[in-house]
């Protein structure tokens, strides 16, 4: 069966593979601050805010990277007492407000007798157990931010504040953040924070290019500039309004979404399951691995070129190359056989529309889009669709892989 052209969004980047603003580094942590230093140069170490003994004389103001420092004794000084012992939280008072315990394991400091050398004991930090976190994806989300927040609080990714709760969770968007829904630019600033908070925490938070961002990066860089496409002549402002584009949205567009968007992957392989946004045979013609096509599309939305940009918001606005029984199947295995994986996932085409059950022709009653509770497996079981119709009033779909089957 031919693809469909039925219209939905997606992103660019620089010609070689760079790290993506999805990528966040874990910020580094400030120092303890009651961590133990080591005197240089006649400074003495110090536990805090205290030196390590008490001798006759000023103390020194500290130079930068030490609290402070004591004239060394002369041999006819008396000899120092020795070193009070570090305070620990059971032995907070007035002096110590605000110690606080580092998750860190600092050294543990002991004395044993008048005159001891200071022992130094480390203890060896506990190393979590290696592994990825279990795997999370959601469908097209088209502007449906409360949604989008209510879905991910019930799988317990995202607390009542919405910040990131799941720990080291991998969370994949399969792409179609904006149009047609009343928030998409709200919808992208959340995936950004959740990126960065989520990589904090050990686990991810990343997303692919759907069409619908593609849409709305050429709207915004070329406008009402004409552009070759099937039917005539054609402009991305046109087009990105008739598929649902937002005023609002356009508004608060800013050039942090707009490199964000441009920077997104069109497909990745996790666990086994490749994943992408539109289920179209199309990605073949970008390179024969996951990183070809990649790096190819970054490489032709850099060129910033309103041609080049239409031509890759055409080919992933095709749908439906795996729905035919016959046809699908090989469609599918083509993909997988090309990038690996044993099952593509995708978002773009809504499960109604997969499943027949919207504009049906045949005079029986349509099931309704309210029908769709879950991710619509076919193609022989090669192919997941996890559009579920949020826009005409189905679901928004967040789930965990793999599915039980």
């Amino acid at each position: 069966m031919v693809e469909g052209s039925m219209t939905q969004g997606a992103g660019q980047g620089p010609a070689m593979r760079t790290e993506t603003l999805r990528d966040f580094r874990v910020p580094v942590t400030e120092p303890a601050p009651y961590a133990v230093s080591a005197g240089l140069d006649g400074e003495v170490p110090v536990y805090g805010e205290y030196p390590a003994y008490y001798g006759e004389g000023p103390v020194v103001p500290a130079r930068p990277g030490y609290a402070a420092s004591v004239p060394a004794q002369p041999d006819h000084a008396p000899p120092a007492p020795a070193a009070p012992p570090v305070p620990g939280p059971e032995d907070q008072d007035e002096d110590f407000e605000g110690y606080t315990p580092t998750q860190r394991d600092l050294p543990i400091i002991g004395r044993g007798g008048p005159g001891d050398t200071v022992q130094v004991q480390y203890v060896p930090e506990e190393i979590a157990a290696a592994g990825p976190g279990p795997l999370y994806v959601v469908g097209d989300v088209h502007g449906y931010l409360d949604e989008l927040v209510t879905e991910l609080q019930a799988q317990n990714l995202i607390d009542a504040d919405r910040h990131w709760s799941a720990g080291n969770a991998r969370l994949w968007f399969l792409g179609d953040f904006t149009d047609r829904g009343p928030d998409g630019i709200g919808v992208i600033d959340l995936v950004m924070r959740l990126s960065a908070e989520a990589a904090a925490s050990g686990g991810y938070c990343k997303a692919l290019m759907g069409n619908h961002e593609l849409l709305l990066i050429g709207a915004k860089r070329f406008g009402d500039t004409p552009v070759a496409s099937g039917a005539g002549t054609a402009t991305f402002q046109a087009a990105w309004l008739l598929n649902g584009g937002q005023r609002t949205d356009m508004e608060r567009l800013e050039d942090v979404h707009l490199q964000w968007m441009s920077r997104l992957d069109a497909a990745v392989l996790e666990d086994g399951h490749l994943l992408l946004h539109s289920d179209t045979t199309a990605y073949l013609d970008y390179g024969d691995s996951v990183e070809d096509v990649n790096d190819t599309i970054h490489e032709l939305l850099n060129r910033n070129d309103a041609d080049i940009t239409w031509d890759l918001f055409r080919k992933f606005t095709k749908r439906f190359a795996f729905r035919d029984e016959e046809t699908g199947p090989g469609a599918v295995r083509e993909l997988l056989d090309t990038y690996g994986g044993g099952r593509v996932v995708h978002g773009h085409s809504p499960i109604p529309y997969l499943l027949g059950e919207v504009g049906t022709e045949d005079g029986d009653e349509p099931r309704g889009p309210e029908a769709v509770d879950g991710p619509h497996v076919y193609a022989q079981g090669l192919a997941i669709a996890m559009d579920g119709g949020v826009t005409m009033a189905g679901k928004l779909l967040v789930v965990q892989l793999p599915l039980s089957d």
